[in-house]
C-alpha cells in the first residue's frame, strides 16, 4: 500500500513529536512518502500528483485548509475509480471536518483510528459540496462570514496566530462595518423559489458549521455528510437578533429559529446572486469576490479511511 502524508508545518496544533509519531506508526503498515507544504496550493499539487501516480491513500496532516487543498487535488480530474482514499489527522485550530467525521480532535488518537482503517481497509464514503469549480468539505460562505475570514487573513499576514479570539474580534469589527440595512443577496433554490433580502449566506455540507472554542454552532443541524447541502441565509442583521440566534444555535441541543434567517436542508443545488461582488470563502479559504455563485452536492464523492 502506497501512502502519501501531506503535512502542514504551520498548522497551529501540530508538533514535531506528533509528526514523528505519525510517520513511525504509518511506516509500519505502508510504503510511506512524507512531504511538507511550502505555500498555499502546494497540498493540492501534491495530492493531484499522487492521484495520477496511483497512490492508494493521501493523508492530510493539518487543519481544515490542508484537508480542503488535498481534496481538491485528489479530484483535479473529477470523480473516477482511481481517486485515492483520504486520511485525516487533525492539527489545526478548529478541525471542523475531522470532528464531523467523529475523529478524535487529537493528532495521536486520530493516528490510531487511521492505522486501524489502513489495516482493516475500512472506508466511509462522504458527500462533498462544490462552489463553481472548487470542492468544499464542510462549508462555504458569502458576505459577512467571508469578510471575517478576510480580516483574519490580513492579521495573519502581519504575523498574528489564527486563534478563536482573533476570529471573535474580527467578527465584531466586521459586523459593525457591514451594511446592515441593505441586503445584497438573492438565493435561487432548485424548486424555482427565490429568497430575497439576504445579508449573508452559509452553505453547509455537515454539522456543526464551526466551533467557538469547544462549543459547536449549529445553524443547519439536520445536514450530514451523507445527504445534500444545507442553507442558512440571514435576513436580519440587528445586534440583538444575531446574539440571540448565536446563543440558540450553540451547544449540543440547538434550536434554530426561522424569524431572522431562511434555513433549508437537503438541497442538490442552489445559486446565489449578489447586487455587487461579495467576499467568498470555502472551508475558511478566501476566494476572489464574485456576484454569481453556483453550488452543487456530490454524493459519495470521496472515501475516507477510518
Amino acid at each position: 500500500m502506497r501512502v502519501l502524508v501531506v503535512t502542514n508545518p504551520r498548522a497551529t496544533a501540530t508538533t514535531l513529536r506528533e509528526r514523528d509519531v505519525l510517520i513511525h506508526a504509518l511506516g509500519s503498515v505502508a510504503e510511506l512518502d512524507i512531504v511538507e507544504t511550502a505555500n498555499r496550493g502546494h497540498a493540492a499539487a501534491l495530492a493531484c500528483r499522487a492521484m495520477r501516480d496511483g497512490t492508494d491513500v493521501v493523508v492530510a496532516f493539518g487543519g481544515d485548509g490542508t484537508v480542503n487543498e488535498v481534496v481538491n487535488g485528489l479530484l483535479t480530474d473529477g470523480l473516477h475509480p482511481a481517486v485515492p482514499a483520504l486520511g485525516v489527522v487533525p492539527a489545526g485550530s478548529t478541525n471542523v471536518f475531522a470532528r464531523a467525521l467523529g475523529l478524535p480532535n487529537d493528532p495521536i488518537e486520530s493516528t490510531g483510528v487511521l492505522l486501524d482503517g489502513l489495516r482493516t481497509g475500512h472506508r466511509r464514503a462522504v458527500s462533498l459540496g462544490q462552489l463553481d469549480e472548487r470542492w468544499f468539505v464542510f462549508a462555504a460562505g458569502v458576505g459577512y462570514d467571508a469578510a471575517i475570514v478576510a480580516a483574519v487573513e490580513r492579521q495573519r499576514g502581519k504575523g498574528k496566530r489564527s486563534t478563536h479570539v482573533l476570529y471573535a474580534r474580527a467578527g465584531v469589527r466586521e459586523f459593525f462595518r457591514a451594511d446592515r440595512r441593505h441586503p445584497h443577496l438573492h438565493v435561487e433554490l432548485p424548486d424555482g423559489t427565490t429568497l430575497d433580502g439576504v445579508h449573508f449566506a452559509m452553505v453547509t455540507n455537515t454539522d456543526p458549521w464551526t466551533y467557538v472554542g469547544n462549543r459547536p454552532l449549529h445553524p443547519t443541524p439536520e445536514v450530514t455528510l451523507e445527504n445534500g447541502l444545507a442553507l442558512y441565509a440571514r435576513r436580519r442583521m440587528t445586534a440583538p437578533g444575531m446574539l440571540f440566534s448565536l446563543a440558540r444555535m450553540s451547544g449540543n441541543h440547538p434550536h434554530v429559529g426561522r424569524f431572522g434567517a431562511y434555513v433549508r436542508h437537503d438541497l442538490g443545488s442552489l445559486t446565489i446572486r449578489a447586487d455587487q461582488p461579495m467576499p467568498v470563502q470555502v472551508d475558511g479559504d478566501l476566494l476572489t469576490p464574485r456576484d454569481t455563485l453556483t453550488f452543487r452536492t456530490q454524493a459519495r464523492a470521496i472515501q475516507v479511511v477510518m
